[in-house]
This record gives C-alpha cells, sequence and structure tokens, in this order.
C-alpha cells in the first residue's frame, strides 16, 4: 500500500482561501506547474526561496509514492518590463546593453540558475520547457481564443478582452478582485493605446522594428505576450486540467489570474484544481532591492562577500534557514537568522551522526519512536509544514543525546525505524546534505566542498563520469575525502 493512502495531505488552496484534502486527478500521479525564472539577470535569494518551496513539495509527494510530473518553465523571451504590456522584453533590454545576441543573454544566466538551485541540492524537475520552444503552440492557443470571441487583433498585435470574458467567467476569482474595482482604480486610457480597455492584456505583440527577438504569426512578426507561455507549456505537458499550479505571491495577480482567464477561454473549464503561492522574501526588515543595497546573492552566502554578513554559511545551512519558516510566511533574511539555524543545522547533524555509535538495549524509555514518526508525517501533512517538522526532528535529536549519555534507551527495532525516519525527513524530504562542522573545518570550505560536491552529482546525472572522478581525485589530492552513500555524499578532511 502507498503512503498516499495512509496519509492524508492537505494544501492551502489560494482559489479557495482553505486547507484541502489534496485529491489528485488520476489516483497515484500528480501534475505540478511552478513558474520558472527569467533569465535576464542572476537568480535572486527571493526566487530560490520559492523554488526550494517547491522543491520540498515535489520532494514529499514523490516520497508519499505519487508519480510526479513536475514542470518549471524557462522565460527566455516576450517578458516586458511591466505588467502593461509596455517597455522592452527584459532579455533583448539586456542583449542591446551588453552589445551581444539574446540567446547569450539566456544561456548565462540558465546556467548560473542550474548551478545555484544545484548548490542548494534541489531535485531537476522532470521537464523544463523554454518560452522559445513553444512558439507554436502560444500562436495556436491565440487562434483558439480568438475563434472563441475572447480577443482581439489592432495593428499586428493581439489582446485578451477581459471585459467580454467577465460576461460568462469570473475575471479576479484566484485574486479575488473585482473587474468593477479594477476599472475604477485604472486611468483611462490615453487614445494611443491599441487595448479596447486598460485591462486587457496583450497574447501577441507586433514586434517594433528595433525589437530584436521576433517570430512570424498570422497577425505580424512579434512575439508573445508574457502570460500566454505558462498556460500554452502547462497545458501541452500536463493537460487541460492538472493538480498543483505554483509560485511566488507576486505572480498571483495578474499572471495567474490571467492564466486561469486563457485556459477558460480555451477550454471552458478551471485548469488547476490546487493553487500554491510561497511568501516572499524580505530583508533586515526591508525588501530586497539592489537601488538600495539591501539585497544579498546566493554565492556572496557561500563566501561571506556581503556586507549584511558576519560569515559565510554553507549551503545546507542557509536553506535550513529557509525552511525554518512556513512557505507561505514572509522571512526576514538576518545575519542573526542564519547564524541561529547554523547552530541548529550542526546540532541536528551531530545527532544524526551519532546514531550508529548508540547501544541499544531490551527497552526503549521515554520516547514512543511510532508516533514520533507520524508527527513528522503530520506536520508535513499539514501544507507542508517544514518548521512544525524541524522542531520534531529535534524531539529526536535530543533523545538520541539522552541515549548516548546513558540518561534513556533504545531498542535495536526501534533504533532502526528511528534512523530510517530522520534520514527520509532530514536528507530526502527537506533535502538537506549532512556536513558535520567539526569533521570538515571552516565553513568557507564546507561550503565551496558543498559546490563540488552538488557540480559532481550534476555531471553523474548527464553522465559524464570522467568530469565527476576528475571532481572526486583533485579533492583527494588535496585531501578532501568524498564519501557516498544512501542519503547524500559527505566528505572528510586529513
Amino acid at each position: 500500500m502507498p503512503l498516499y493512502d495512509t496519509q492524508a495531505l492537505k494544501i492551502y488552496n489560494s482559489l479557495s482561501g482553505e486547507k484541502e484534502i489534496f485529491k489528485p486527478l488520476n489516483d497515484g500521479y500528480v501534475g505540478m506547474y511552478v513558474c520558472g525564472p527569467t533569465v535576464y539577470s542572476n537568480v535572486h535569494l527571493g526566487n530560490v526561496r520559492t523554488f526550494m518551496s517547491f522543491d520540498v513539495i515535489f520532494r514529499y509527494l514523490k516520497h508519499l509514492g505519487y508519480k510526479v510530473r513536475y514542470v518549471r518553465n524557462i522565460t527566455d523571451a516576450g517578458h516586458l518590463e511591466n505588467d502593461a504590456d509596455e517597455g522592452e522584453d527584459r532579455i533583448a533590454k539586456k542583449a542591446r546593453l551588453e552589445a551581444i545576441e539574446p540567446m547569450e543573454v539566456v544561456q548565462r544566466y540558465t546556467v548560473d540558475f542550474h548551478n545555484i538551485l544545484n548548490t542548494f541540492n534541489f531535485l531537476p524537475p522532470s521537464i523544463e520547457p523554454t518560452a522559445t520552444g513553444h512558439i507554436i503552440e502560444q500562436i495556436e492557443l491565440i487562434k483558439t481564443i480568438i475563434d472563441n470571441g475572447m480577443a482581439y487583433v489592432v495593428n499586428g498585435s493581439v489582446y485578451f478582452d477581459v471585459h467580454k470574458y467577465n460576461e460568462s467567467k469570473t475575471y479576479g476569482i484566484l485574486s479575488k478582485r473585482k473587474l468593477e474595482d479594477l476599472i475604477h482604480n485604472t486611468r483611462a486610457l490615453d487614445g494611443q493605446s491599441d487595448k479596447k480597455n486598460p485591462q486587457d492584456f496583450a497574447l501577441w505583440k507586433k514586434a517594433e522594428p528595433q525589437h530584436i527577438m521576433r517570430w512570424p504569426s498570422p497577425w505580424s512578426d512579434g512575439f508573445p505576450g508574457w502570460h500566454l507561455e505558462c498556460t500554452a507549456m502547462s497545458t501541452k505537458y500536463l493537460g487541460e486540467q492538472f493538480d498543483i499550479h505554483g509560485g511566488g505571491m507576486d505572480l498571483k495577480f495578474p499572471h495567474h489570474e490571467c492564466e486561469i482567464a486563457q485556459a477558460e477561454a480555451c477550454n471552458n473549464h478551471s485548469p488547476v484544481n490546487y493553487w500554491m503561492h510561497a511568501n516572499m522574501l524580505i530583508m533586515n526588515g526591508k525588501k530586497m532591492a539592489k537601488s538600495t543595497g539591501n539585497f544579498i546573492l546566493p554565492n556572496q552566502i557561500f563566501s561571506g562577500d556581503n556586507p549584511h554578513i558576519t560569515k559565510a554559511y554553507a549551503p545546507s545551512v542557509a536553506r535550513f534557514f529557509m525552511l525554518q519558516a512556513h512557505y507561505r510566511s514572509i522571512l526576514d533574511f538576518t545575519n542573526n537568522g542564519l547564524l541561529a539555524s547554523e547552530k541548529g543545522f550542526y546540532r541536528l547533524m551531530d545527532a544524526i551522526n551519532l546514531i550508529d555509535d548508540l547501544k541499544t538495549s531490551d527497552s526503549s524509555s521515554s520516547f514512543n519512536v511510532s508516533e514520533w514518526k507520524q508527527k513528522c508525517y503530520d506536520a508535513m501533512n499539514d501544507d507542508f509544514n517544514t518548521p512544525i517538522l524541524i522542531a520534531t526532528l529535534f524531539e529526536a535529536a535530543k533523545f538520541i543525546n539522552q541515549v548516548k549519555d546513558g540518561s534513556a534507551t533504545i531498542t535495536k527495532e526501534d533504533l532502526g525505524l528511528l534512523k530510517e525516519t530522520l534520514e527520509n525527513f532530514t536528507f530526502d524530504i527537506l533535502g538537506l546534505v549532512n556536513v558535520s562542522k567539526e569533521s570538515n573545518g571552516s565553513d568557507k570550505l564546507s561550503g565551496a566542498v558543498e559546490i563540488l560536491i552538488n557540480l559532481r552529482k550534476e555531471a553523474r546525472q548527464n553522465k559524464d563520469f570522467a568530469l565527476s572522478d576528475k571532481i572526486r581525485d583533485q579533492l583527494a589530492e588535496v585531501g578532501i575525502q568524498l564519501n557516498d552513500s544512501r542519503e547524500g555524499t559527505t566528505f572528510t578532511t586529513n
């Protein structure tokens, strides 16, 4: 019997505003789509937190026994600078400023995105489609929306008719915004726009002569609107209806609202059963912003090269810090918070590393391992409550130390269950890497070696065994020994 038959998972659905029992459309299978990055700059820490939330969700669904198809897109074209369908494609702008090809921009920052996520020990998605790879699908969707009377063509551009859609559907159903309020709070058009109404959004934009990225279409040489790509790719790989759609809280409106409208206009039914949104990351109580200097890049955490932190932190410490807050809560990124998380992380790792040396007895005292195990599941079943799970893991860490000092006992059977459960939730579900502070030297060394461990892991996944062996062998030459095990790779220094 798969675990999902015995564990009642509840998910907070942004659409209903309530926690709901999770029931996939197809028994044993889950389709999940998460909006990925726009690759015109280095991935920032707020993005990392969002993707980390869904990495844990992906891991837990797999742990429960579901066969999960996780689709996370790459936006590599068509994303204008604001939500009013104005400005310039961000990738094209970067290419123009640096006098390089747009695809050079895309390649550079896609590689950076993957490297950062690998360093944080993310699992790769099942499919990672790109917007430019699905232009044909987007054009076909536009044709259907036009044929269904929900879009109009003006001067080579195509716009979604929000007012027409709202006659039979509800625009604002996800964000709980009423079209009447949106109309009231929107300035009237100045007569220079092609839109009928300010609330309408672009499905296809005619490219100006200077616009670099363009494709032929029945309406003009141009490029798709930002919202369209996710509808096209989620439909192609997950079907007209699927289980979970996720992203950052900032995408709820207008992006996800527009996705719902596009899908309804095409297929006449809601595309997603459970909408999930991760909350924002702030820093020192303020919004992260490069303009104010109140920001930190992921690599700066590992190197310590940022004025907002006092030292370097291992990637798993930073991951542990972020998972100590619920994904729907605002998280304040501070140096003091990182310092506290570092202490907690190593305390948990030290306890786990003691398990194999514990002596067993004829009976277990003061700690019911089976009940504790279910408490771990209860935490994750309550809308993936990682902070409660971590607190529950520390209960086991306390007990392990009591067994070590002789103030508690544990049977061989309970010890095996305790070890298996700790490894499942700490490494397989939370995605932490077992790094011992004492055995592995300085934090900077730990961070650097974890980066190499994850690069080696990626090389092995790509069957580049020559590179994998080269990383291992060259580390060994400088006295760093990699140790592969079921729960991951650790290292020791000679």
